[in-house]
């Protein structure tokens, strides 16, 4: 199956997320099924990545969001897991401080955006301000109103300096989120996730809900496209997005550049080098004696000044 295809927020389209099933699973049955698929994904995404890595040309931002427990986590932990750290980077968007409040709101944004062959991942993203801000009217319509132009912008002057954007919204159910909160009450090495939040927020779900469409809606772009990724199963919601990565990365024909050194010139100096070491390995054995005879008699010392039972 095209996930691509399958799960794209098109231009212009009228996205209602009450209408995508968060627990579709394509050919799936179970997550038996799906890991062999799943590890060759990591596996590819790990080469797919160095070839980006070593190109150093363009590079990908990665931007997930969804409602908590949604497994924003979990998607960095577990698609992410075989790529080379060196060369991908996470950032977690959370209430503002007061230094970022001083600047526009795409200010922070703009500091972590990826160099030339990196991948970042932003766990949440700058479309907070068209979300939260709007659920909780921190600031008036006219304000917030504004800012889809500015992301619009924003993301296209990032695909002007060659960075690729995927934007992940991750699609759970109200029922899926309890259950998994109720995972984090009933496993102490979880427990340290709960906020009250959990539950406040959980009143302004419809709120949240059409926020994200319009977000969706308003944003998704050629190349800065929104994806629905139906996240109920965990399991799932890995092997979609693993293979939207790919497929993207694999679309934009990354390459190995080719040396910057004259390569005959470096073998003829290893050999030099080599044979350097030979000699140099040759000096370390005492005039006269062989590597074996200086070892056997070092041995012999030993036993002659043992010490005595």
């Amino acid at each position: 199956m095209d996930f691509r295809k399958k799960f794209l927020v098109p231009p212009g389209s009228k996205i209602k997320l009450a209408d995508i099933d968060p627990a579709f699973t394509a050919k799936h049955a179970s997550h038996e099924t799906a890991m062999p698929e799943i590890a060759r994904h990591v596996e590819s995404l790990a080469k797919l990545q160095y070839k980006l890595y070593a190109e150093s040309r363009r590079s990908l931002l990665i931007v997930l969001q969804g409602l908590d427990a949604a497994g924003k986590d979990g998607v960095i932990r577990h698609v992410i897991s075989g790529t080379n750290p060196q060369g991908v980077n996470v950032t977690r968007f959370q209430r503002p401080t007061h230094e970022e409040l001083a600047h526009d709101f795409l200010w922070r944004a703009h500091l972590h955006t990826p160099g030339r062959g990196e991948i970042m991942i932003f766990n949440r993203s700058y479309y907070e301000d068209v979300l939260v801000v709007r659920v909780h009217d921190i600031v008036p319509k006219a304000v917030w109103s504004t800012r889809y132009k500015r992301i619009r912008e924003f993301e296209k002057l990032l695909g002007a300096t060659d960075t690729h954007i995927l934007k992940f919204y991750l699609h759970i159910s109200p029922d899926e989120q309890l259950a998994r909160f109720k995972e984090r009450l009933d496993n102490p090495h979880r427990n340290w996730k709960i906020q009250d939040s959990d539950y406040t927020e959980r009143e302004y779900w419809p709120a949240y809900i059409t926020a994200f469409e319009d977000a969706m809606r308003k944003t998704t772009a050629p190349r800065a496209p929104w994806y629905v990724i139906p996240s109920n199963h965990k399991w799932f919601r890995d092997l979609a997005i693993s293979s939207i990565l790919i497929d993207t990365l694999e679309e934009m024909n990354l390459q190995i550049p080719k040396p910057s050194v004259d390569l005959k010139a470096i073998r003829l100096r290893y050999h030099s080098a080599k044979i350097e070491q030979k000699k140099d390995d040759r000096l370390k054995v005492l005039p006269g004696e062989s590597k074996g005879h200086t070892e056997k008699s070092a041995r012999q010392s030993k036993r002659v000044h043992a010490p005595k039972g």
